[in-house]
């Protein structure tokens, strides 16, 4: 079996060799890229006090970790979807 025939494991990409990888798929970045390149600030989250309904609560836990994320995706799908209607 070849070692690529599956994802790499961190021990093993941390052992690849510089040499032994094959960039030729990758792009140059030329100074045409570089000037057309926008400075992107990150959104980030903000820590806040919110209170829903219990069973809101519960809904989001039930898949388990990661309830914060999905509650916000939700309400960034919202607030998408309030802009696209203005």
């Amino acid at each position: 079996m070849n070692r690529y025939d599956k994802p790499l494991t961190p021990a093993q990409i941390a052992d690849t060799k510089d040499e032994s990888i094959d960039f030729s798929d990758i792009p140059e970045l030329d100074d045409t890229f570089w000037q057309r390149a926008e400075l992107v600030d990150p959104d980030l989250t903000e820590e806040i006090t919110l209170h829903v309904k219990r069973s809101v609560l519960s809904h989001f836990k039930a898949p388990g970790k990661g309830y914060q994320t999905r509650i916000n995706r939700v309400l960034e799908s919202y607030v998408r979807a309030q802009r696209e209607h203005r």
